[in-house]
């Protein structure tokens, strides 16, 4: 029961901090909340956690959140401009993993306490960056695409709310189909993999989905440079 109500107020403090970040910056806010998510995702997916008598990992709910970015950025800015974000959170991805790899390469000195640290925490990165890259890369160009489909489909100011959950439902599913085939091959059992993967597509999808309010929220945000534009 801890894990839950713990895990409902780490879901708010991301929405907080995402509507933070896009008040006080604007689109640049929308950037580099797409940029550090991607790698903070990344490292937090390495923990594991049971709820409910399941097993899921973290990284779930900063996830999603790079989903509600990429559809926000769309829907404000155009397909153009939400590509450019998930290109974005694309180099910073694939830029980390390849220096914290540098980084455990480096000999530690006698007294030195984080080079194991380091290792557990990054040791799994080259397959889970892999599954981080390939999953990223699929799925976000795919939400891209659908968004835009449903746009133009459903170009209603008040069917916002189909835009993104149809968008995300599809593209989340095969990024977590896609990351758990990579990043998880031969590191658990089937049966856990299996509860990985399902939970995970559910988790992040039923966080977007909780996420809708804070996206029509964000789109009301005005800033005087898109006004100027």
């Amino acid at each position: 029961m801890f894990n839950f109500i713990w895990g409902v107020a780490f879901v708010i403090v991301n929405f907080g901090l995402f509507l933070l970040s896009y008040r006080l910056f604007g689109r640049k806010g929308l950037y580099a909340w797409v940029g550090f998510a991607t790698v903070l995702a990344n490292i937090q997916v390495i923990k594991t956690i049971e709820m409910f008598g399941i097993v899921m990992t973290l990284g779930n709910s900063i996830y999603a959140s790079i989903y509600m970015t990429t559809d926000l950025l769309n829907e404000k800015y155009g397909a153009k401009a939400a590509k450019q974000a998930v290109w974005f959170g694309f180099f910073t991805l694939f830029a980390s993993a390849i220096i914290m790899q540098m980084v455990l390469v480096f000999v530690p000195q006698e007294g030195d306490i984080s080079q194991e640290a380091l290792r557990t925490i990054f040791g799994l990165a080259p397959q889970i960056a892999l599954g981080s890259l390939s999953a990223y890369f699929v799925s976000q160009f795919l939400d891209v695409r659908v968004f835009s489909a449903l746009k133009k489909r459903y170009p209603a100011y008040n069917q916002f709310w189909l835009r993104i959950n149809g968008s995300i439902g599809l593209s989340q599913f095969v990024d977590s189909l896609v990351f758990c085939s990579i990043a998880f091959y031969k590191v658990y059992p089937l049966n856990v993999w299996v509860q990985i993967l399902l939970t995970t597509y559910v988790l992040k999808f039923v966080i977007s989905a909780a996420g809708t309010p804070v996206l029509y929220w964000a789109r009301s945000f005005r800033f005087r440079e898109e006004e100027q534009d």
